[in-house]
């Protein structure tokens, strides 16, 4: 709702950096969410009508004036955003932060975002990262690289499935990010079609492939309808896009510097997962980098 308010205000770019912080908040807790469902009974196709469903009927207005398919908006872009942010970029997250531990996800997941969009405006869109900005990507890399090599050793074979997955849904996202940056469209525009496009998508999932909401108990379902609906599905995404629209797609996917901490206490504290000492450093590395990778030392914003 806070997200709803900002899109409202003011274009200073101090609205901009809440909105981004805001976000990173309500990720840190969508991980642990998500995270905590590999251990009950419902599924990621479940999951997903409940974060794409509430934001859809929410925002029913918006799309419904919008139409499905905007005349001003490029087919090409509206796939590019759903596909980022919405029903493909969501199950290939929940299916990875399901096989890994809350702390890698944020590492892997949060730290991704925002290298990867950087790579992807200096290819496409002849962006120039400065030297700050270069020396946080660089440590980002580092940070993950500490938690690859960590996982080496690691007993399970299934955790290379996290660390394959991760960073492709955060490519995923980054992709949103420059998409939904050109499309022409208001934060809670954004939102409306991503979420009635991948609620249709997910339909469709559940047709083919079942349902698991009917042996879920009601305490899990409702969990999962604030953090995943409310916050996530709706309060979030709308953030984030005000964010983009304020601060630019490099920098405001450069704000989930605070996940990988969070992520990582956060799992510790309330699922019970263990941390050592690799994936502290790797924490505290990549969330440096991320810090760097905003500018925040920059002489001038690239």
């Amino acid at each position: 709702m806070v997200a709803l308010a900002l899109d409202r205000g003011s274009a200073a770019p101090a609205a901009g950096y809440a909105g981004a912080f805001i976000t990173v908040m309500i990720w840190a807790t969508w991980i642990l969410a998500t995270r905590h469902t590999a251990a009950t009974a419902i599924g990621t196709i479940d999951l997903g009508l409940i974060r794409y469903g509430i934001p859809a009927l929410v925002l029913a207005p918006v799309w419904l004036k919008t139409g499905l398919l905007p005349k001003a908006l490029p087919l090409s872009l509206l796939v590019l955003m759903v596909a980022g942010s919405g029903a493909v970029f969501f199950q290939v997250a929940a299916f990875a932060i399901h096989a890994t531990p809350a702390s890698s996800v944020g590492i892997l997941l949060g730290g991704s975002m925002p290298l990867a969009a950087a790579l992807i405006g200096v290819v496409f869109f002849q962006e120039r990262p400065d030297r700050m900005r270069i020396i946080g990507f660089s440590a980002i890399v580092v940070g993950v690289a500490i938690l690859l090599g960590r996982s080496l050793g690691a007993p399970d074979p299934s955790a290379w499935t996290g660390y394959v997955l991760l960073p492709a849904a955060a490519t995923l996202w980054a992709i949103y990010t420059h998409a939904f940056r050109r499309s022409g469209l208001s934060a809670v525009e954004g939102s409306a079609l991503i979420a009635v496009w991948s609620f249709l998508i997910h339909l469709a999932l559940a047709s083919v492939f079942g349902s698991t909401l009917a042996s879920v108990p009601l305490g899990e379902i409702g969990l999962q309808v604030l953090s995943q609906g409310v916050l996530s599905g709706l309060a979030a995404t709308v953030a984030y896009g005000f964010a983009v629209r304020r601060l630019g797609g490099t920098q405001a996917a450069a704000f989930t510097a605070l996940t990988p901490v969070l992520a990582m206490f956060g799992g510790a504290a309330l699922l019970g997962e263990t941390i050592g000492p690799y994936e502290i450093v790797a924490a505290l590395v990549t969330s440096a980098g991320v810090a760097l990778s905003t500018g925040i030392l920059s002489h001038r914003q690239a």
